[in-house]
């Protein structure tokens, strides 16, 4: 089953990193397979040493949108719910915070799993967010998970068997954890990133776990990859491949409070880790 990942961004829908992840299955011919439905996907860039799509192989379709304007939150979550809908798939990867902190967490300033993954912005009680600079992000972020909930999808609800009991699953994502806990070292921020450093991490992240992608991913893109791995490993159940992290969502003074954020596990791992916390 696809994953949908998405790098959010405010300013310019060309901004956005959306992809499309899938595992290769044994079906899948050496010339040509698909990601789900729609159009085949014909790789021009593939990591590792593998030159045809091999079972378990990871393929990234890769979706630039160009629009002209400024995102609108409610505008980006009825393009993410309709192309889940068209390409039939039931868990979306959201880089972003997806609620408020819980006032109860014994925390100042932050969610359960902020702290624990000490992100850089941290979401306090409602309209607390800091740094400040990173409100107009938080808040953005924040409207397209509720606005995809008034859609019908839900938050991440348990690690215990997650997802398993759920439809259109809402998962957050943390690109910048996700590289360090696969043991890689994370992408610069992308006005300081140059393009030996997408190549570098392109490359470690080909040869820790082989993937084919459709065109060469800028840094948006890439982000999406890293951030959208776990969800592969939700899908298939597969308790060695992903980490969650944080207290589970919850409704409090009538808004959402808490949220997991899940990260990738390298496939090097043993394969009796528990889910963390």
């Amino acid at each position: 089953m696809a994953v949908l990942s998405v790098d959010l961004a405010t300013r310019r829908w060309s901004d956005l990193g959306i992809v499309i992840l899938d595992r290769v299955r044994a079906a899948h011919s050496r010339n040509r397979w698909e990601t789900g439905p729609g159009l085949p996907l014909k790789p021009l860039f593939t990591t590792g040493s593998t030159p045809y799509p091999a079972e378990g192989l990871i393929t990234c379709e890769i979706l630039p949108w160009n629009d002209l304007g400024p995102v609108e939150p409610d505008a980006l979550a009825g393009r993410l719910n309709h192309l889940c809908a068209v390409r039939g798939i039931r868990m979306l990867m959201l880089d972003g915070p997806q609620a408020w902190k819980s006032r109860f967490n014994g925390l100042e300033h932050a969610r359960v799993s902020e702290q624990q993954l000490n992100t850089v912005a941290k979401t306090g009680l409602p309209g607390i967010i800091k740094p400040h600079t990173c409100r107009p992000f938080s808040e953005f972020c924040l409207d397209v998970y509720n606005s995809l909930c008034r859609r019908g999808w839900q938050r991440l609800e348990t690690r215990e068997q997650p997802g398993s009991r759920q439809e259109r699953v809402l998962v957050e994502s943390y690109p910048c954890a996700a590289w360090k806990s696969l043991g890689l070292k994370p992408l610069p921020a992308k006005r300081r990133a140059r393009i030996s450093d997408l190549a570098e991490a392109f490359a470690a992240l080909g040869a820790l776990m082989p993937f084919t992608v459709n065109r060469p991913p800028n840094h948006d893109q890439l982000q999406a990859i890293v951030g959208g791995l776990p969800g592969l490993a939700l899908e298939e159940r597969n308790t060695a491949g992903a980490r969650i992290v944080g207290a589970a969502p919850r409704r409090e003074e009538g808004l959402w409070r808490e949220g997991f954020i899940v990260l990738p596990l390298p496939p090097t791992k043993p394969l009796d880790l528990r889910w963390l916390n």
